[in-house]
């Protein structure tokens, strides 16, 4: 059975403790997950001398990250995003502990290391989800605005990729790639005990579904994921974003893996601008969504969120292809990781607004399953692309598209409802004291 959140309580007393945990738990499982982006593949390279394996390996984690979590949506509307998160957490933890484990009794094969890579990727993708639909329940509880909400998850999220990457990389390099495993497995475990601890019981639950007219309370599981398609079918805004943060990911991709890398290395730059390109883009990125926290609820969307792709996509290919000095690509990266800090906190707003929280989970995971579709293959694609006609070209190609999609779509009617409110169930309702974590601007 279902519970469902008492308004009574986000009413009364404020409390920040259920936000602060939340992005604690984040913080250090998505620290823990960058640490291993680098640790794992650079263990699968030195102990087989294979890229092919390399990248197997990789396909192997986000494959079932982006399957597992599309169809999760539905168990974690039921059995609530609390339960749903430190189970994850733990399980994660536990597929992550037993890759140094059976490496130091010699037991792991290539097959068994790809079985719990995919396990692990498996069990992230619906705790992943699960600490996202946690967010807005957080907020109301500590009567923060949902764009500073969001925004803070937003940076804590980006400072997780600033700080990840360069904690592994010296990890590994010092330590040993087993050393990054065995921090990414306590950094699991300690986002689950987080979250124990700073959702006690009561919170983080399930909310109760609407009866329906025949009196069942208690739907299945494929009506609860059909009923997030149809959902989605009727909300051409969220759709239409989808769609965007779908090929903008895809590309995204494709600039990461592959035209990066050659960039790198025709420029004969080498792989530390690689990390020094990817450390000014996080960094700035941390500081955009601190700002967003703090003054997205005050700015319309639209322009913030338009505004912030044009300076986060097309400069970074455009830059790359124009032959510029470092400094330059340096300056441009920057300015591109502060707009790109200003995206998830307007887009975390929209989507919390609009879908009813009791149907959260299931729209949540639907939505970022088809956004993530593209991902896998953006390197195949980009990879391909550029042995036919070179990089250059395929830079020019890429921040066209980026522009046309961010920019050009945004003239599309379904753009308008992003400053106004959103639909929320009458049962959602908070009494008229309770915190508004609407924005100032949502008035059509």
């Amino acid at each position: 059975m279902t519970e469902d959140v008492p308004g009574g309580d986000i009413a009364g007393k404020r409390s920040l403790r259920p936000l602060s945990g939340v992005l604690a738990a984040m913080a250090v499982s998505l620290t823990g997950t960058r640490v291993s982006a680098i640790a794992l593949p650079w263990f699968v390279l030195v102990t087989t001398g294979s890229a092919t394996q390399t990248g197997l390996v990789a396909f192997c984690e986000m494959t079932p990250y982006v399957a597992v979590k599309a169809f999760t949506g539905p168990l974690v509307d039921r059995i609530g995003p609390r339960a749903v998160s430190w189970t994850t957490d733990l399980a994660s933890a536990t597929a992550a502990a037993a890759v140094p484990l059976f490496h130091a009794l010699d037991l792991l094969s290539f097959p068994l290391l790809l079985v719990l890579v995919a396990l692990i990727g498996s069990v992230r993708g619906p705790g992943d989800l699960a600490k996202a639909v946690m967010v807005p329940e957080a907020a109301e509880r500590g009567r923060v605005p949902l764009e500073r909400a969001t925004g803070l998850s937003g940076a804590t999220e980006r400072l997780a990729s600033t700080i990840g990457p360069a904690a592994g990389g010296s990890l590994v390099a010092l330590l040993g790639p087993m050393t990054g495993l065995v921090v990414n497995a306590v950094c699991f475990a300690l986002g689950s005990v987080l979250i124990t601890l700073a959702l006690p019981r009561g919170r983080g639950h399930a909310v109760a579904e609407a009866p329906s007219r025949g009196g069942e309370t208690e739907p299945g599981y494929w009506r609860r994921f059909g009923e997030g398609f149809t959902f989605l079918r009727g909300e051409p805004l969220l759709l239409t974003v989808i769609v965007m943060v779908g090929i903008t990911n895809l590309l995204d991709a494709g600039f990461t893996t592959v035209l990066m890398p050659v960039w790198a290395k025709e420029s004969g730059n080498g792989p530390a601008a690689i990390g020094l390109l990817g450390s000014v883009l996080g960094a700035a990125a941390v500081a955009g969504s601190l700002i967003a926290a703090m003054a997205a609820h005050r700015l319309r969307r639209r322009m913030v969120f338009f505004t912030g792709f044009l300076l986060a996509g097309a400069p970074r290919f455009l830059i790359l292809a124009s032959d510029a000095p470092m400094g330059a690509v340096l300056t441009v990266f920057a300015v591109s990781g502060f707009g790109a800090g200003f995206l998830n906190p307007v887009l975390g707003a929209v989507l919390f607004e609009r879908v009813p929280r009791r149907m959260l989970g299931r729209v949540s995971a639907l939505g970022d399953s088809l956004a993530w579709a593209g991902i896998p293959l953006g390197g195949l694609i980009a990879g391909a692309v550029v042995t036919s006609v070179g990089l250059a070209p395929v830079l020019l190609a890429g921040g066209a598209a980026y522009f046309l999609t961010t920019n050009l779509t945004g003239l599309r009617p379904e753009w308008r409802e992003m400053d106004r409110a959103g639909r929320r169930d009458p049962q959602e309702r908070q009494p008229e004291e309770a915190v508004r974590t609407t924005s100032a601007n949502r008035s059509a």
